[in-house]
């Protein structure tokens, strides 16, 4: 078919040279699935490059602790995908002597393995003719056949997977499968994509309705909800501070942070003060307390805003369970935390 050789012939001439198309080796393609989620390719290299240095085999990812994989993963974002990654990687090589599933009905049974990753695993590693369906899937095939139906419906997928299938060269899927990735990554691009220079434009329906910018469908998003963090930056006689960990589900999980309060609004000094006496943070006396930022960062996620404050709090003494500085690098903190600690080396003295 003209739109499969067509997108083939553009792919081998056009694609990037990444790490994961080098190879066939489940382990490294699974990594670079995962990363990739919701993350552009740019920001997820460097993770990759970490990971599979440090971790060159899923042996050795099974075998680190979760505060080490996390610790790697900073910065990445949704935290719940190296959680999974760990225990993926602890099943993969405890229970199947590190042999990943050679299907895409038996990669779906692993933890973290939605249908997309199944079947990128499935056709680069084992060429089986199973279709990817990701954003760009969706914006191409809905530009080029003018389909209107709405991507953010569940059941849409299952539309756009068999539309995908009967495309495939059954021969060689994963080429298929990087092809219209890539396509929808530099050619259709989701905002003013150069339909000019296209390959496709001749039989483009988008491009000839005049309606390449109103595809795909897709209907709004849920209302972003905004939360309030104040975070304590406790600080004794000898500089150490303290941290916890996150234990509750959602998001960060597993995660430092400073102490937390959270509240329903932006507060201001005098009922923070008052907020922070009545917690029982810590038996010290409190000698001071102080605004770090006095305007609130914020810090967005897919679905939630945080206004996130730091508060600097001296107290009497020294913290029994105390740690300094340097200790404090150490653990994985979500991002925003991590780069307030790696900046304000000054805020942690009195």
């Amino acid at each position: 078919m003209n739109f499969t050789n067509s997108l083939a012939k553009w792919y081998l001439q056009n694609k990037r040279d990444l790490p994961w198309r080098n190879t066939q080796n489940p382990y490294f393609i699974w990594l670079s699935e995962i990363m990739l989620q919701q993350t552009r390719v740019a920001q997820g290299m460097p993770y990759f490059f970490a990971f599979t240095t440090t971790f060159p085999t899923v042996f050795d990812l099974a075998n680190a602790s979760e505060e080490q994989v996390l610790k790697l993963w900073q910065g990445l974002g949704y935290y719940s995908r190296a959680r999974n990654l760990h225990k993926t990687a602890q099943k993969v090589a405890f229970e199947m002597n590190g042999v990943f599933p050679k299907s895409y009905v038996e990669l779906l049974k692993l933890k973290g393995i939605g249908e997309y990753t199944a079947a990128a695993i499935a056709s680069f590693s084992y060429n089986e003719a199973v279709p990817v369906v990701d954003g760009n899937v969706f914006r191409v095939l809905s530009r080029y056949f003018d389909i209107e139906t709405d991507i953010a419906i569940a059941s849409t997928k299952k539309e756009f997977s068999e539309l995908a299938f009967e495309l495939m060269d059954k021969n060689n899927p994963g080429l298929f499968n990087q092809a219209i990735m890539e396509f929808g990554a530099l050619q259709c691009v989701p905002k003013s994509p150069n339909c000019l220079s296209c390959v496709l434009n001749s039989g483009c329906l988008a491009l000839q309705k005049k309606k390449v910018n109103l595809l795909p469908v897709k209907s709004k998003k849920l209302k972003v909800r905004n939360r309030y963090f104040n975070y304590f930056v406790f600080l004794d006689e000898q500089e150490n501070t303290i941290i916890q960990k996150r234990s509750e589900k959602g998001i960060w999980h597993n995660l430092y942070e400073f102490p937390l309060i959270e509240t329903e609004r932006v507060e201001d000094f005098e009922f923070i003060s008052k907020q922070i006496q009545e917690q029982l943070f810590i038996e010290n006396d409190i000698i001071s307390m102080s605004e770090l930022n006095v305007i609130p960062q914020i810090h967005k996620l897919s679905h939630q805003h945080l206004h996130i404050k730091f508060w600097k709090v001296t107290v009497k003494g020294n913290i029994d369970i105390g740690i300094d500085y340097e200790a404090l690098l150490q653990f994985p903190f979500p991002i925003v935390i991590y780069n307030f600690v790696e900046k304000s080396k000054n805020s942690f003295k009195n």
